[in-house]
């Protein structure tokens, strides 16, 4: 049979009809040059769904640090030839489905360590059951559920002493942020203040917890206390910060020379340590407290 003969039944057979969907019986395009303006467009396209997603948990903080990985993501899966052109497929679904993986991504990283959402008022008489639902903790990035519902009076305690040690200002703000409905609009400057009241609440929350569970009876004196406080802070930075510098209680050129040291270690700017150092100071004194209280109350 001739090469003439097969090729004119391949045209019969591809101008009948067929019930199957086009896409199903062409092969995959090669990558096709897609322009700038193209994959920045379809980027900018998905923003509104990124908003959305973040805001879930409190992260629209987040949003133009996600927003410029997508771009890099994209712009990455062009250049490799990862995006093939599929007819009656948009490339902007392209995007939205790499839209879709990076921000799964950035939600695991989150949700990836020990976090309280403290999305209640302890002071109003919630019900066990609101309690239960709405005070968690993500305990650990290898267990699969990465969720567990805490004991209620542990909860309560925590919320209670978490409201105690922050200003009325910073918990008003950090409970409106968690509570109030999705905003699909780029983040303003009020939602920045409210994500860093969040972080200061979450922040005093994990070093409350991690004092809670300091054994009495392990701190023997004064400077053993003061030890397991600074262990209790929940970044190594702030715990850095603490030991080489709240608890010594460096002044002047000492203290100048114990940020730089604590920069040097950590990789960072002199000044970012010196910020860190009234973050650190806080929840120090906060940890001090609570390990305190359980000395005298073991007593």
């Amino acid at each position: 049979m001739s090469l003439e003969h097969l090729a004119g039944n391949a045209e019969i057979e591809n101008s009948n009809s067929s019930p199957v969907d086009i896409s199903l019986l062409s092969p995959v395009t090669p990558t096709l040059r897609v322009s700038v303006d193209q994959m920045m467009g379809a980027v900018e396209g998905v923003r509104r769904y990124v908003i959305s997603h973040l805001a879930r948990i409190g992260r629209s903080c987040d949003v133009d640090d996600v927003m410029q990985d997508i771009r890099m993501a994209v712009w990455d899966g062009v250049a490799r030839g990862n995006y093939r052109q599929i007819p009656g497929v948009p490339f902007g679904a392209w995007v939205q489905g790499v839209t879709g993986n990076v921000c799964a991504a950035h939600v695991r990283r989150e949700l990836g360590h020990k976090t309280l959402p403290l999305l209640i008022d302890p002071g109003e008489g919630e019900s066990p059951e609101i309690v239960r639902q709405l005070t968690v903790l993500v305990v650990s990035r290898d267990y699969r559920d990465a969720e567990e519902i805490i004991d209620q009076e542990w909860a309560h305690m925590v919320l209670g002493l978490t409201r105690a040690a922050v200003s009325a200002p910073v918990w008003r703000l950090a409970v409106d942020s968690l509570t109030e409905p999705r905003r699909y609009a780029p983040p303003s400057p009020q939602d920045r203040r409210r994500w860093n009241a969040v972080t200061a609440v979450r922040q005093t929350a994990k070093t409350i917890s991690q004092a809670l569970d300091v054994d009495p009876e392990v701190v023997h004196d004064m400077s053993g206390l003061c030890r397991h406080a600074v262990g209790c802070l929940p970044s190594p930075l702030l715990r850095g910060v603490a030991a080489a510098i709240v608890l010594p209680e460096h002044h002047g050129v000492e203290r100048q020379a114990a940020i730089a040291e604590v920069a040097e270690e950590f990789k960072v700017t002199d000044r970012y340590v010196a910020v860190q150092i009234g973050t650190a100071r806080r929840l120090y004194q906060t940890a001090w407290r609570v390990i305190r209280s359980s000395m005298t109350s073991a007593v």
